[in-house]
């Protein structure tokens, strides 16, 4: 062997070698977890069904605190209701800060409310809470919104004559038509072009977003990101988006009245998301897979609210199998099972390991809500699973669909709104009909990574 491939050799066993102890050093006493591959990291340890199942099987083997190597970057991820409620609760501000989702990381660039970091999400968490309380005083309320936009739907369907109908682009449109009411102070009809093109953005980000790629991007982002790839379609779609917003932004600046806001954007700009549409379409779903559920909460409905008048929030608590049942439709439905990323804002001890500044950390949301310590039947739909022994609507500490802590969605209020006037709304005037027999219905998740897309179906909304 000739003395210069020796000596190559040599220099690259010396660098693995070298490499290979910088990692063991970087870890510290950072929870245990897989040894990672320099560079790769623990892409070996990966199931290709996804970053979720990965974690979860990692779980088995290492605890409810365990760390993995994202390509270079360790990220501590944390596992069960009591684990996730003691980072984020109880030691709330060393877990307050926020990682970054590469896919959309060039579009948002650690601004807005939930990017944010350090003092300027401080001042912007302050302001918005304030303005979020104070919003709508001596005006319109959120749930007379709500209210006007489910009678709206009401007489949509209607309109379908009990023909077969796919859900997704009239729930998108419902609780978007909520935000864009807030924000900009007025709701779009539900054939206006700008509207439809803007329901397209959102729904093809959210999909890609989802997907087993963006998944991969996540490992491998910096490398990635300079090669064409479904990323760039979700710049160019947020980018549709932002520039849709700039628009209306640059309208009401020119149009603003300090005396007379009219909405949020004279405000503060919300963030829309698809959470609450893609409840209502796994919800339906469920409904129809069963059906004697959907006809006790009609029965409930009819009892409570009646058929002459709308449903308002305060029969909520007249009616507490309705609010278990959407409970547990957010909770079986697990729409984000990887919350979104939180980073510790400074060398933090959490349950004997020492996690570094700046450490990413994952709470993994879907193992709390099927944590079985809290639910009984933790992959079954049981709507009592939120009821007590009288029927009453309980409390559980492993409900956070909205995360828990500092960075819990300022939105939660809106959205718990909307879920309940919606579904109950439809339901005081529609029966639910499927194509297909219920136990023939598949409720698995077209798409699950960092958020879950439900599978296309069609129904039939029979009127009542």
């Amino acid at each position: 062997m000739e003395l210069s491939v020796l000596l190559s050799l040599v220099l690259l066993t010396g660098l693995l070698l070298l490499l290979l102890r910088a990692g063991s050093k970087a870890r510290g006493h950072l929870p245990p977890g897989p040894r990672p591959l320099p560079l790769l990291g623990n892409v070996l340890q990966m199931d290709r069904h996804g970053l979720l199942k990965s974690f979860l099987q990692l779980r088995e083997r290492y605890g409810d605190v365990f760390t993995v190597y994202l390509g270079s970057r360790p990220v501590v991820m944390l596992c069960g209701a009591d684990t996730i409620r003691e980072a984020l609760v109880d030691q709330a501000e060393a877990f307050s800060g926020r990682g970054t989702i590469a896919s959309i990381q060039p579009i948002f660039q650690d601004y807005g409310m939930v990017f944010a970091n350090g003092e300027r999400w401080k001042a912007l968490r302050r302001f918005s809470l304030a303005t979020m309380r104070d919003f709508g005083m001596g005006k319109r309320s959120v749930e007379e919104r709500i209210q006007e936009e489910a009678q709206c739907l009401v007489e949509q369907l209607r309109k379908t004559n009990g023909e077969l109908v796919d859900p997704t682009f009239i729930f998108q449109s419902i609780t978007a038509n909520i935000i864009c009411s807030i924000v900009f102070g007025e709701r779009f009809d539900y054939k206006d072009r700008n509207f439809l093109h803007l329901l397209d953005m959102f729904y093809q980000s959210f999909a890609l977003i989802s997907s087993f790629y963006s998944q991969v991007f996540e490992l491998f982002s910096s490398v990635m990101k300079h090669f064409p790839g479904k990323h760039r379609e979700i710049y160019k779609n947020l980018q549709e988006v932002n520039a849709f917003i700039a628009q209306r932004v640059e309208w009401h600046r020119a149009t603003l009245d300090p005396s007379m806001p009219r909405d949020f954007i004279d405000t503060y700009l919300l963030r829309m998301d698809k959470t609450s549409s893609t409840t209502l379409r796994y919800g339906f779903l469920i409904l129809m897979k069963f059906p004697h559920i959907a006809e006790r909460v009609q029965k409930e409905i009819k009892e409570v609210v009646g058929l002459h008048r709308p449903p308002a929030l305060d029969d909520r608590t007249k009616m507490p199998y309705t609010d278990a049942v959407i409970h547990e439709i957010q909770r079986f439905s697990d729409l984000l099972p990887i919350g979104l990323p939180h980073v510790v804002t400074k060398d933090t001890e959490f349950r004997g390991y020492i996690i570094p500044k700046n450490t990413e950390v994952y709470p993994i949301l879907s193992s709390a809500l099927h944590d079985p310590h809290y639910f009984a039947k933790p992959d079954e739909f049981n709507p009592d699973h939120f009821l007590d022994a009288n029927g009453a609507l309980k409390k559980n500490d492993a409900f956070m669909p909205f995360s828990i802590g500092k960075r819990i969605c300022l939105g939660e209020g809106i959205a718990r709104s909307e879920l309940f006037l919606f579904f109950t709304t439809i339901l005081q005037h529609f029966s639910l009909a499927s194509p297909v027999a219920p136990k023939d219905i598949d409720l698995s998740p077209r798409e699950s990574g960092v958020g879950r897309v439900p599978p296309t179906y069609q129904l039939r909304f029979l009127p009542l």
